[in-house]
């Protein structure tokens, strides 16, 4: 899991073609007006949270098809694959930042939108590995143990090493280690939805900026 949360690519050069129709050959504002440069930017923008979607999709169902089966070689081979999509949308989001920020197409406004959105969906991206490291660790409590320095005697027999006298310290220290947890996980999914709320808040921003460039 270390991988995903220290990587972040399906490419499709389909969804640069809103964009390149009001560009010219560079990737400029400059042989198209701002307004109808500023629009194809956004309308690609808008493609690029739609493949952010389908990788959180793929994630979501690779993990929990990962928690039933356990193979762990095509959850990270996943990962590695989600990570380095989220990755290219990444890259081809400040793009259009630095499109906005142009002498010819200066839109400040729309790369601070873009940039805010970045700034969430980095959250949302680690917050969602922080949650599927914590449920693939499982609640201290309920983690299975290993058996392999235990002492076998007899086949089917053994003296367990851990095995321990029940004491209240002991249920204590289990209860607060399922506390810390339970709260980790909660402040994460929180922080997911937080991100998720402000994401398409500011998306709702992008569509209207949009409509208000087409009617003028």
């Amino acid at each position: 899991m270390e991988d995903f949360e220290k990587k972040v690519s399906i490419r499709d050069d389909s969804s640069d073609s809103d964009a390149m129709d009001v560009l010219d050959e560079n990737g400029r504002c400059a042989s198209s007006p701002s307004k109808l440069a500023a629009v194809g930017l956004l309308r690609r923008f808008l493609g690029v949270q739609q493949r952010r979607a389908l990788a959180y999709s793929k994630l979501k169902q690779g993990f929990t098809d990962y928690m039933v089966s356990g193979g762990e070689s095509a959850y990270q081979q996943l990962c590695s694959e989600v990570t380095l999509e989220f990755s290219e949308c990444s890259k081809q989001v400040c793009e259009m930042e630095s499109k906005f920020l142009s002498p010819d197409c200066f839109r400040d406004d729309l790369a601070c939108l873009l940039r805010a959105i970045q700034t969430q969906e980095k959250q949302k991206l680690e917050l969602t590995a922080t949650i599927q490291v914590l449920k693939k660790a499982g609640r201290p409590s309920e983690r299975l143990v290993s058996h392999e320095n235990c002492r076998f005697k007899k086949p089917l027999e053994h003296e367990c090493v851990h095995v321990h006298e029940i004491t209240e310290a002991a249920g204590t220290e289990e209860a607060e280690a399922d506390a810390e947890y339970d709260n980790a996980l909660k402040e994460a999914i929180r922080g997911v939805q937080d991100a998720v709320t402000t994401i398409n808040e500011h998306l709702e921003e992008v569509r209207y900026e949009i409509a208000a460039l087409e009617a003028e």
